[in-house]
């Protein structure tokens, strides 16, 4: 998919240093492309050292996507550097994005329940603690996809025990239009 071409890969983490050595080797240019001042305090040495030496790899340290265009598909990305303000734009066609896996659910914090690690919970994973501590109105459990609050589901990555796979979010995203649908005719 992405042999011969320019591609990006967002992050700083082991995850992201794989991805970009394993799409170095069939890529043109492997963009990796990260917030912080460098890789060392976030990726196995290793992978800083198979990164830096490989000359089809460029590090782009304090940059952020700040545009993403095209019509049908995605044709052209366009980055800055935060420290200096330069702004480029490239003809890409790929960017994965390996950002890591901590969910931005703080502001959830006292009206769904969450697991240790912030992941919202939902269906059989909320224990009849969880559901007290909730406030849980309804003689009936919460359906598969349900929050600790009723007719409120979460879907995808902010899910816990979730795949972590786009595939199984458009899934989880489907069914619970069905799920929707009965708790309204409740």
């Amino acid at each position: 998919m992405c042999s011969g071409e320019e591609v990006i890969v967002v992050g700083g983490g082991n995850s992201a240093g794989q991805a970009a050595v394993f799409l170095a080797q069939m890529a043109k240019r492997v963009h990796v492309l990260v917030r912080s001042d460098g890789l060392a305090d976030t990726m196995s040495r290793y992978l800083v050292r198979r990164i830096e030496g490989n000359p089809a790899i460029v590090l782009r340290i304090h940059t952020e996507i700040t545009a993403l265009e095209g019509e049908a598909h995605l044709e052209r990305v366009r980055w800055r550097n935060e420290r200096t303000g330069e702004s480029e734009s490239h003809d890409i066609r790929h960017v994965f994005f390996m950002t890591g896996a901590i969910p931005s659910t703080g502001w959830l914090e006292g009206c769904l329940a969450l697991d240790a690690k912030g992941f919202i919970k939902t269906g059989s994973d909320l224990s009849k603690d969880d559901l007290a501590a909730a406030g849980w109105p309804l003689v009936r459990p919460p359906h598969l996809l349900e929050t600790s609050l009723p007719g409120v589901f979460a879907v995808g990555d902010v899910r816990a025990g979730s795949l972590k796979r786009v595939a199984s979010a458009v899934g989880e995203g489907s069914a619970t239009v069905q799920l929707v649908h009965k708790v309204l005719a409740e």
